[in-house]
């Protein structure tokens, strides 16, 4: 791998926590969218606030192409310029191209940009080109690429390979590669990503640098290398079983999956598809006829922009509509509150929720088939008990038949100014998938500091029978993640402990060192573990010993496999990795201690 990229710190961006993280690895290895209305069925009456049309245009930051669309590199160099670095702005962008081939273009993605085709199936949708993520920006470093992602196209790279060198909150869904891919920025620098569902690589992945990376649900040429954590589930030509060494977890199917709704055009008329849910999935959901769901017309969403209020959010959801996101920052001054079974909330272009005075910035009810797809929240300045909650307390209807699902849904508390939250997400309904979030508690960008984006908790499970594939948690002052269903099921987690904290008295956790990453209740008697990884990188205070990485019951019904722990550089120690098993860490050399199955 290349050394550390060059240049003096006035060049360079604010580095914070992902510099030695990622040395680590390198060492180991427009215009606006006509709308499509459709009026109010009924007429309001004089007591009651008049109805909300479904459909409408997609705003100004939704921009449309179509083959004949004269400019097109232009504009997507236009958007580019002004993202490329803008890590904690404001600018929130969906690009999205109507069924047809392109020719000759080079999408190069920045910050909260998504790119996403219009057809049915990405081979509706062909770029003879790329979508390009790389780390010019941050000197060849990619370990901050956060927060973009590309969806429902065909590419047929110009050199045959396509550039896809993120981290983490960068979705790639539903993607045809006729060709190769490689998860490395220019250089083969530093990267920490990543994530891939339903999409189909012809040729040959590369990851070379990437710490992790979880593929679910895809068909893949073959897999080149590993550095500390390569899972794949229901992967077509995926790497076999080998943790620790190479570094992959396979398991052959996914237990439950339903892929995330999009916007696609049927004709004319825009609609969402929503893809039907699968029991022990293999493969892509599309390429042989039409895929299997349902949809619904633009007319049954409330087509939101920001400004709007909370209140007419949850009016449009009382009405019986849907909401779909157009591109912004929604501040939200009471919960979204999402009552109704098979309600869908889509996000188009990172648009983002801002809790205001303290709210939580979504619910959802104990009802069948939610999805939530495809948006942000941003902490406020004022202490969030909840981010979001699905299910309410106590909440025990059997989902199975028809789960809610949270797929790229992203949290941060942090960053982009002062933000705190106790607990981020919490999950209280049975059979929740959630699929892909990162929930990060921030460690560099303003507003940023052990009490001043204070947040204990990211993730707490307390409905049965959950399951997570991908799940991205990080920095929580105390636990990241803390399970307390029965017969929970994780597939891929990747995790940092909070870089800042000032102290081991900080951390301490009763007569534990440290508060696990990853904690199992006490009374669970059934939950099972694939591809865990947890980090630590006690900048502020290296001497910090933290005793786990995970925590558990030992019972014969909790299970994990292939679990590995590690010291980033030597700042901080850890002296197991679950419970009482696994060697500790030591010096500076940033080799995980791993552990292939507890118990």
């Amino acid at each position: 791998m290349s050394p550390a990229p060059t240049g003096s710190s006035a060049e360079r961006p604010s580095i914070g926590r992902r510099t030695v993280l990622g040395a680590a690895a390198a060492a180991a290895s427009a215009p606006a969218l006509l709308g499509l209305s459709t009026p109010a069925s009924a007429a309001p009456s004089s007591a009651a606030p008049r109805a909300l049309p479904g459909g409408g245009d997609l705003g100004p930051n939704v921009i449309v192409f179509d083959p004949s669309t004269s400019g097109i590199q232009a504009k997507l160099d236009e958007v580019f310029r002004q993202q490329e670095s803008a890590q904690f702005g404001t600018g929130r962008y969906a690009l999205l191209f109507k069924p047809g081939t392109y020719n000759g273009l080079n999408a190069q993605l920045g910050f909260y940009m998504s790119i996403a085709g219009l057809g049915l199936s990405p081979d509706d949708t062909t770029i003879n080109g790329d979508v390009t993520v790389d780390a010019g920006w941050f000197n060849g470093n990619a370990t901050q690429n956060f927060w973009r992602s590309a969806e429902n196209l065909a590419l047929v790279p110009v050199n045959g390979t396509n550039r896809w060198a993120v981290a983490q909150a960068a979705p790639f869904r539903r993607m045809h590669v006729r060709g190769g891919l490689n998860l490395s920025p220019n250089g083969y620098g530093w990267a920490s990503g990543g994530y891939i569902a339903d999409s189909r690589i012809d040729g040959q992945v590369g990851p070379y640098s990437q710490q992790q990376w979880y593929t679910r649900d895809s068909a893949i040429g073959s897999w080149l290398n590993g550095v500390w954590n390569m899972v794949f589930s229901g992967v077509e030509g995926a790497p076999a079983q080998s943790f620790p060494n190479p570094v992959y977890t396979t398991l052959n199917t996914t237990p439950v999956s339903r892929e995330k709704p999009f916007l696609y055009l049927s004709g004319s008329e825009y609609r969402v598809f929503l893809p039907e849910k699968r029991t022990n999935a293999r493969g892509v959901t599309w390429g042989n006829g039409t895929p299997r769901g349902t949809s619904l017309p633009l007319s049954q969403f409330y087509v939101a922009k920001p400004g709007v209020s909370a209140a007419t959010l949850n009016q449009a959801l009382t009405q019986g509509l849907h909401l779909l996101l157009t591109p912004g920052i929604y501040h939200v001054d009471q919960p979204i509150q999402v009552n109704r079974a098979g309600t869908v909330v889509l996000g188009l272009g990172y648009a983002t929720l801002t809790p205001d005075n303290g709210v939580t910035a979504l619910k959802v009810a104990d009802v069948d088939g939610v999805r939530l797809a495809g948006f942000l929240i941003d902490a406020g300045p004022v202490n969030s008990a909840t981010l979001l909650e699905v299910g309410p307390q106590g909440a025990n209807t059997d989902h199975s038949a028809n789960p809610t699902t949270v797929q790229d849904v992203f949290v941060r508390i942090g960053g982009a100014g002062a933000g705190k939250a106790t607990t981020s997400m919490v999950i209280n309904s049975r059979h929740t998938i959630v699929d892909h979030t990162w929930i990060w508690r921030a460690d560099h960008g303003t507003g940023v500091g052990w009490d001043t984006n204070r947040a204990d908790y990211g993730i707490v499970v307390n409905g049965d029978d959950v399951l997570a594939t991908g799940l991205f948690v990080e920095h929580f002052n105390k636990y990241d993640v803390q399970w307390y269903g029965q017969r929970g099921r994780t597939i891929f987690f990747q995790n940092e402990k909070a870089y800042d904290a000032p102290n081991q008295a900080a951390i301490q956790n009763g007569s534990v060192k440290g508060y696990a990453a990853y904690k199992v209740g006490d009374a669970v008697t059934t939950h099972e573990g694939w591809g865990l990884g947890s980090y630590c990188y006690y900048n502020v205070n290296p001497a910090i010993v933290q005793h786990n990485g995970f925590s558990a019951p030992n019972k014969p019904g909790v299970k994990f496999h292939d679990l590995l722990v590690v010291s980033l550089g030597g700042q901080g120690q850890y002296e197991r990795v679950i419970n009482e098993t696994g060697s500790p860490t030591s010096g500076t050399s940033t080799i995980p201690s791993t552990v292939v199955s507890y118990p």
